[in-house]
C-alpha cells in the first residue's frame, strides 16, 4: 500500500512539473530561511553558555534613571570600582570578584610600540571566573602574580611568531611608566559568540595605577570598567538582587555639592547579570562587544515562520486549485472501493513527499548560505546534525509540522469529491464553493507579509542613511581623528603636535579636545544657576580654541575662547596641584555652552545667556563651586549616535586634559594627508602606536549594527516576493486553464485581447490592493516603534508605504501577464470544438 502511494506522488510531481517546482521550490526557500533563522537564535542564545562553571559567574552592571535636572537613561555594562569593592565587602556569598578596567597600554617589543586589538588590565585572576580554555599555562595561576599577562593565541602568535611565549617579557607603557610583564599563559581564541572581548589581560593593582586619580576609586559615578564576581556553590544572585536597594542606602553617601544634598543612589540601581545573559540582556551600553536585544531575535523569527508559512500557503493553494484535475482520479478510486481515510493518507503522503524533497534542497542551500552568513553577521555559526546543537531533531519536526499543514487542508477537501456528482454527464469540474475565496484570503495573507517587509525594509534603509548623513552640527567631511592623545607620553607634546600638524600640506586646522566623534566616553556634572539649589546636568569637556572652527561649528551668540584672555583657561597642573586648583575655585572662569545647554538653564535665545553666571565644580570636591561665564553659545552637535539623546554640552579651555585630536583637511587623497600626520607623529611619538580614522568611518561604524538589520530585512522582502510570485504564477496558470472556455466564449461575444487582459489582471490585482490595506497599518505601527528607539529620526510619510504597494501590484501584474496575453490571445476554436 505504502509503495502504491509512493508510486502515485511521484507520478502525480511527474505529471505537472510546474506544479512540482513551484511547491519544492517555495517551501525548500522558506524552509532555508527558517533553518538559517533557528541556527541564528540558538546561536544569540548560546553566548558564553561554552563557559565551565557560567552559571555561576556574573557582571555587576549599573543603571542609571532619567532625572528631571536632564540626567540621561542608561543601561551600563561597566560599574564603578568602589560599587564592586563594597558588594565584596557586604555579600559572603560572592566567592570571587575581579575588576577589569577598559584602560589601555602601549606594547613594547624590541624598542617597536604597538597597541593590541583588545587589551585588559584586572586585579585579580579573571580566569578564576571567566574559565576560558587555555593553550598553555595553569588557568588557574596565570594571573595570581604582579606583572603577569595572559595573552590569546592570535596575539601570541602576532608576537612571537612559531615560538613559545611562555616566561617571555613585554614591556607595558602606561600612565608614563614602562613596566616589564611575564607572560604566564595562553588562552585559545574566544569564540564570536561572547560578550567577552580579550586580547591581552595583564595583572595591576588599581589602588596604585589611579594614585593621581583618587576620585576613580572612590566615586560611585565614575564608571571605567567591569566588574565580574562568582557566587559560592548553592548563592542566589536574584537574593543579593533584592537586597541591593537597602545595600545602596548602608553605602552610598550624600553628596552636598552645591548646596544640594544628593546622593547617587538615588538615579542609579545595580544589578548582577549571569554572563550568559549579557549579550541579550538590558544593559547594552559600555560593553564590550555589541549586544542585541530578545526583541529583534524575536522579530526575525517571525519573520522567517512567515515567510515558511507563504511557501505552505502555496501548496494549499495550488493543490485545491488543481482540484478539478484529480476529481476523476479520487472518484475512481472511491468505486473501486478506496475509503475517505486512504484517500486522506495518501494526500498527506503526498505532502510529505513534497515536504521532503523541498527540506533535502533547503539544506542543501543552507550548507552553501552558511558562509556567506556568517560573514554578514560576523558570527561562527555552524550547522551541525547530530548532539545536542545538531539541526536533525528540528528538522524532522519542521518536516512533519509544514507536511502536515501543507497537505491536511487540501487531504480532506479532495477527498470528500463524490463519485456520481464527478463522473455523471463527463463532468470533470469539481470545484467547491468556497474553496476559490479560501485560496483569495490566502493570496492576501501571502502578499501582506511582502508588502510589510518592503515596507520595513525601505524605512530601515531611509532611518540608517538619514543617520549617516543628517546634519551633526559639524562638518563630517574632511574631517581625521587622531585617538591615544590622553597617553601621559603625549601630554608634555600635544601642543606642539598639533602645530606641527597644522603646518602639513593639506592640512587646514588641527586641534586638541576631550571630545570627538563617537567620542566613546561621558562626562556628566551638575550646574547650579543663581540663587537656585538644585543642581542641571550638562556634559562637560575641555577644548583648546581652535576646537570650533576645525569641527565646523557655528557661534550663534558671543564669542570663541581667546589664548589672551586669562579668565578663559581653565587649565591646572596634572598631578594634582592643590593650590593650583584652589586657585582656579577661587577665579572661577570663562565657558561655552551649546545651544540645548544654553535652552537647559532657561534661556530663551542664545544670546540671552551671554554673560550669565552660573556655579560649577571645577576642582575638587573639598574647594566647593566656581563661577563660570557664559561668553559663548555654539550651534549643538551630534557627536554620538542619533539614538542617543542630543547632550548639552558646557565646553572649557585648557591645556590639558584630552584624550583626542581632530585634523580638518582639503586634500582630495584623504589617505595622503593620514599618512603625512603619522609621519609628524612617528618623528615626535616614536613610542606611541599611531592610530587615526576618518569622521565618516567612524560614525559608518555607529550604524553598522542597523545596516545590517535592514539588509536581512531586505533579503526577507526579496525572498517573501520570490515565493509570493511562484504561487501567484502557479494560480495564474491553473485560473488561465480552468476559464479557458469562459474566454473563448467572450472573444465569441466580441471581446478584445485587452479586454481579456484587463479581466485576468483585475481578479490578481484585488488581493493586492487589500494586501496593502491590511499590511500599511500594521507596518506603521512596527516602524513608527522601532524609530521610536532613535532621538533623531525621519517622519513616516506614506512614501515607502505608496512605493511599496505600488511594487507589489507591479510584480504581480508581471507575474501572471504571460498567461493573461497567452489565454487573450488563444483563437476560441480551440476552446469550443467539443462544446
Amino acid at each position: 500500500m505504502w509503495r502504491n502511494y509512493l508510486t502515485v506522488g511521484f507520478r502525480a510531481l511527474a505529471k505537472n512539473k510546474t506544479y512540482a517546482f513551484i511547491n519544492i521550490v517555495g517551501l525548500a526557500i522558506g524552509l532555508a530561511a527558517c533553518l538559517m533563522i533557528l541556527l541564528f537564535v540558538r546561536y544569540e542564545t548560546s553566548y558564553d553558555g561554552w563557559m565551565e562553571e557560567a552559571d555561576r559567574a556574573y557582571q555587576f552592571q549599573d543603571f542609571y534613571k532619567a532625572t528631571d535636572n536632564g540626567g540621561e537613561e542608561m543601561a551600563l555594562q561597566m560599574s564603578s570600582y568602589v560599587s564592586g569593592k563594597t558588594l565584596v565587602k557586604d555579600f559572603p556569598q560572592i566567592e570571587k570578584a575581579v575588576y577589569v578596567a577598559s584602560a589601555g597600554a602601549t606594547i613594547l617589543q624590541n624598542g617597536i610600540p604597538s597597541v593590541a586589538d583588545r587589551f585588559n588590565f584586572v586585579d585579580g585572576n579573571l580566569f578564576d571566573i571567566l574559565q576560558v580554555p587555555f593553550a598553555r599555562g595553569d588557568r588557574a595561576q596565570a594571573l595570581s602574580q604582579p606583572n603577569s599577562l595572559v595573552l590569546t593565541e592570535t596575539e601570541a602568535e602576532k608576537r612571537f611568531p612559531n615560538q613559545n611565549p611562555m616566561g617571555r617579557t613585554l614591556t607595558l607603557v602606561s600612565q608614563g611608566r614602562n613596566i616589564d610583564y611575564v607572560v604566564t599563559g595562553v588562552m585559545r581564541d574566544l569564540p564570536k559568540n561572547s560578550h567577552v572581548d580579550l586580547g591581552v589581560v595583564a595583572r595591576f593593582a588599581p589602588e596604585s595605577f589611579f594614585a593621581e586619580q583618587q576620585s576613580f576609586l572612590t566615586s560611585w559615578g565614575n564608571q571605567g570598567g567591569w566588574w565580574y564576581v562568582k557566587l559560592r556553590p548553592g548563592a542566589s544572585a536574584e537574593e543579593i538582587n533584592r537586597q541591593l536597594p537597602a545595600w545602596e542606602k548602608r553605602n552610598i553617601p550624600d553628596d552636598t555639592g552645591g548646596g544640594e544634598k544628593t546622593n547617587p543612589g538615588n538615579t542609579q540601581d545595580w544589578r548582577l547579570t549571569n554572563v550568559r545573559d549579557v549579550h541579550l540582556g538590558k544593559a547594552q551600553q559600555a560593553s564590550m562587544t555589541p549586544g542585541n536585544d530578545m526583541r529583534t531575535i524575536g522579530t526575525f523569527g517571525v519573520v522567517a515562520l512567515l515567510i515558511l508559512g507563504m511557501a505552505v500557503v502555496n501548496f494549499t493553494n495550488l493543490a485545491t486549485a488543481r482540484a478539478s484535475q484529480r476529481a476523476r482520479e479520487v472518484a475512481l478510486r472511491k468505486v473501486l472501493g478506496a475509503s475517505r481515510r486512504q484517500l486522506i493518507v495518501q494526500f498527506l503522503g503526498e505532502s510529505m513527499l513534497v515536504t521532503t524533497i523541498a527540506m533535502v534542497l533547503a539544506l542543501a542551500l543552507v550548507e552553501l548560505l552558511l558562509r556567506p552568513f556568517n560573514a554578514f553577521l560576523d558570527a561562527d555559526i555552524a550547522l551541525t546534525y547530530w548532539g545536542a546543537d545538531g539541526v536533525l531533531l528540528p528538522v524532522l519536526l519542521l518536516l512533519l509540522a509544514v507536511g502536515a499543514i501543507g497537505g491536511l487542508y487540501p487531504a480532506f477537501y479532495l477527498s470528500r469529491f463524490q463519485p456520481a456528482r464527478v463522473l455523471k454527464a463527463n463532468k470533470s469540474a469539481a470545484e467547491a464553493g468556497g474553496t476559490g475565496q479560501l485560496r483569495n484570503v490566502l493570496v492576501v495573507a501571502q502578499f501582506a507579509v511582502s508588502i510589510g517587509l518592503i515596507i520595513c525594509t525601505a524605512v530601515i534603509y531611509a532611518q540608517t542613511l538619514y543617520a549617516r548623513t543628517a546634519d551633526a552640527g559639524y562638518k563630517r567631511d574632511g574631517l581625521l581623528q587622531l585617538q591615544g592623545v590622553g597617553a601621559r607620553e603625549v601630554q608634555p607634546v600635544a601642543e606642539t603636535l598639533k602645530h606641527e600638524i597644522g603646518r602639513i600640506e593639506g592640512v587646514e586646522s588641527a586641534s586638541l579636545t576631550g571630545i570627538g566623534v563617537a567620542p566613546g566616553n561621558n562626562s556628566v556634572s551638575s550646574v547650579y544657576l543663581p540663587g537656585q539649589s538644585k543642581g542641571i546636568d550638562l556634559g562637560v569637556y575641555t577644548i583648546d580654541h581652535d576646537f570650533f572652527p576645525t569641527m565646523g561649528m557655528k557661534m550663534l551668540a558671543g564669542r570663541n575662547f581667546s589664548e589672551r584672555i586669562a579668565m578663559d583657561d581653565s587649565t591646572t597642573p596634572f598631578p594634582v596641584d592643590a593650590s593650583a586648583e584652589q586657585a582656579l575655585a577661587r577665579r572661577g572662569t570663562n565657558i561655552v555652552v551649546s545651544e540645548s545647554a544654553a535652552r537647559r538653564l532657561g534661556f530663551r535665545d542664545p544670546q540671552q545667556a551671554i554673560g550669565k553666571p552660573i556655579s560649577v565644580g571645577l576642582t575638587l570636591p573639598e574647594y566647593g563651586l566656581s563661577t563660570a561665564t557664559i561668553v559663548g553659545v555654539v550651534q549643538d552637535a551630534r557627536f554620538r549616535s542619533i539614538r542617543d539623546p542630543l547632550q548639552p554640552i558646557m565646553f572649557l579651555y585648557a591645556h590639558n586634559g584630552f584624550n583626542a585630536m581632530v585634523v580638518r583637511y582639503n586634500d582630495p587623497e584623504p589617505k595622503r594627508v593620514s599618512a603625512r600626520v603619522e609621519g609628524v607623529w612617528k618623528r615626535m611619538l616614536p613610542t606611541v602606536p599611531y592610530r587615526a580614522e576618518f569622521a565618516d568611518d567612524r560614525v559608518k561604524r555607529l550604524y553598522e549594527q542597523d545596516e545590517a538589520r535592514g539588509r536581512l530585512f531586505g533579503a526577507f522582502a526579496i525572498l517573501a516576493v520570490v515565493i509570493g510570485c511562484l504561487g501567484l504564477f502557479g494560480l495564474a496558470a491553473f485560473t488561465a486553464e480552468r476559464r479557458t472556455k469562459e474566454i473563448g466564449i467572450r472573444k465569441v461575444l466580441g471581446a478584445r485581447t485587452r479586454d481579456i487582459v484587463r479581466l485576468l489582471a483585475w481578479q490578481f490585482s484585488k488581493p493586492v490592493i487589500i494586501a496593502n490595506l491590511i499590511a500599511w497599518p500594521i507596518a506603521w505601527w512596527v516602524m513608527r516603534d522601532w524609530l521610536n528607539g532613535f532621538d533623531a529620526r525621519i517622519g513616516l510619510g506614506p512614501t515607502p508605504f505608496l512605493l511599496a504597494g505600488l511594487l507589489a501590484l507591479v510584480i504581480a501584474l508581471g507575474t501572471i501577464a504571460s498567461h493573461a496575453f497567452k489565454v487573450a490571445r488563444a483563437n476560441p476554436i480551440q476552446a469550443l470544438r467539443y462544446e
